[in-house]
């Protein structure tokens, strides 16, 4: 048997691309990698496989703790990270979920070709720049008083509808509908709902963005026609998620749990874990805030791609419409959500949080939109603003190994600290520009110094290890051309 030590942390390979920490002491469960060894090489650098650990100790968690082929080091949980817990003796960890709940991608499809957009990369990038707020303060597509916040809580894309900024395809095209019924908008503080107030419909900062991209490779012909995908085709892929508002709730439930579940909290090897007992008052009121979050994040991106067609509109002087912007599918990361998985042989409903991870449901799972119930949901998967992308579809296999999950991007190889010191924004810039022909348009230089190329891993081999294993299934790779970020 093949193994692999991080300090104090052996792992043994259990077949191709997984890799298992045996379970030992007071671990509820073994924890598992999934990865190449040049990625795991890499995952085992930072405290990743430390935190993947601690998360078994979490109460009710089902079969293992998963780390992505992406994972990096994280507040607690590892980003990358795959959770389930059982929603009766189990419990809900917003550690598990993360600050920036349902910072989620993307994209949208259109009729154009590369030859369609070449010598108007400028025109574009600035434009987009222009009318889409980023950045990391304030400012956003509209300013929502108290009872539009409320709205935008409680019923998710659905008032983007009612409001005139979304259509009835984008809502089928999105996952949920854009909308979670378990949200409770009277579980979000004051001080939650007056940091989103003025952000509605912006990007923020760090790794979030909007990237207009070309379609350079399509590896399932039928799979890619159901997605609306073709070679040399533009996409927009759009990256953010609930701003200050699901910021602050994660950190209002955080500081809750420390005082209302102390006991349950001394149990847990890194307080960063932070947990609330399943069906207890905290649990119900978290989810509950969570899920509004969730809604107010489907808003926000929604908001985003209503003002990316009107620019396209004016840079193109067409209607958004004739050029077919339509949305091809929005997945949620950061999220911890009640489903019913199969395990060991019985059916039980679970919180499964994915932290910088993707849902990646196979065909035929009651939750995919009829679009693609036949072929699987989409899932979308950056690269850096410097590397392609990549759409996925649900793999077969996903449900048994990763409770229907997959990676959320590239991750990170370095910090943003470190990047800074590596890296020069303006450098990276003119390179980026130079080399590859693409456009950055970005509010500071420290901003694309940070989100550099270097700074991720190949999402390449991120990709090709969730290929192999049938967790999801390559449709088609991009590759950017004009991006904006915070």
């Amino acid at each position: 048997m093949t193994t692999r030590e991080f300090g104090d942390i052996e792992l043994r390979r259990v077949r191709e691309f997984v890799w298992e920490i045996p379970q030992t002491g007071e671990m509820n469960a073994p924890a598992r990698v999934l990865a190449s060894e040049a990625l795991l090489e890499q995952i085992g650098q930072d405290k990743t496989l430390e935190q993947l650990r601690n998360a078994t100790h979490l109460p009710g968690i089902a079969n293992h703790a998963i780390c992505m082929p992406d994972g990096h080091q994280g507040y607690g949980f590892p980003v990358g990270g795959v959770g389930a817990t059982d929603t009766v003796d189990g419990c809900i960890s917003p550690g598990a979920v993360g600050y920036d709940i349902n910072c989620g991608v993307r994209m949208m499809t259109t009729n154009l070709t590369y030859e369609d957009l070449q010598g108007k990369e400028e025109e574009l990038v600035n434009a987009l720049f222009e009318a889409i707020p980023s950045g990391l303060g304030g400012g956003g597509v509209v300013k929502g008083d108290a009872e539009t916040i409320d709205d935008i809580l409680e019923r998710g894309m659905q008032w983007a509808l009612d409001e005139g900024y979304a259509t009835e395809d984008d809502l089928a095209h999105c996952e949920d509908e854009g909308f979670r019924d378990d949200a409770r908008p009277e579980f979000v503080s004051q001080k939650a709902k007056d940091r989103g107030r003025n952000q509605i419909g912006s990007l923020g900062s760090g790794n979030h963005f909007l990237e207009v991209q070309r379609v350079t490779d399509i590896y399932r012909d039928d799979v890619a026609e159901k997605f609306g995908l073709e070679a040399d085709q533009i996409v927009v892929l759009i990256h953010c998620g609930s701003r200050g508002l699901g910021h602050q709730t994660c950190t209002d439930y955080l500081r809750r749990i420390e005082k209302e579940h102390k006991d349950l909290l001394d149990e847990l090897p890194d307080k960063e874990l932070a947990a609330a007992p399943a069906g207890s008052e905290l649990a119900e009121e978290y989810y509950g805030a969570m899920c509004a979050a969730i809604n107010f994040a489907w808003v926000n991106r929604q908001l985003i791609m209503h003002r990316t067609r009107e620019v396209f509109a004016d840079v193109f002087d067409r209607d958004w419409r004739d050029m077919e912007m339509r949305l091809l599918y929005d997945v949620a990361h950061n999220i911890a959500k009640k489903e019913v998985h199969t395990v060991d042989g019985e059916e039980r409903e679970l919180y499964v949080h994915r932290k910088g991870a993707t849902r990646a449901f196979p065909a035929g799972r009651p939750e995919l939109p009829p679009a693609y119930a036949d072929v699987g949901q989409p899932v979308i998967i950056p690269g850096s603003m410097g590397a392609g992308s990549y759409v996925l579809r649900g793999g077969d296999e996903s449900l048994t190994l990763t409770f229907g999950s997959t990676a959320h991007g590239a991750g990170r190889l370095m910090s943003r600290t470190k990047a800074k010191q590596e890296y020069w924004g303006e450098t990276v810039r003119e390179e980026l520009r130079e080399q590859e022909k693409i456009y950055v348009k970005a509010q500071s230089g420290a901003t694309v110094a940070e989100e550099a190329p270097g700074v991720y891993k190949d999402v390449d081999e991120v990709v090709r290890v969730s290929d192999e294993l049938g967790i999801g299934d390559k449709v088609a790779r991009t590759f950017p051309v004009c991006n904006i970020k915070g």
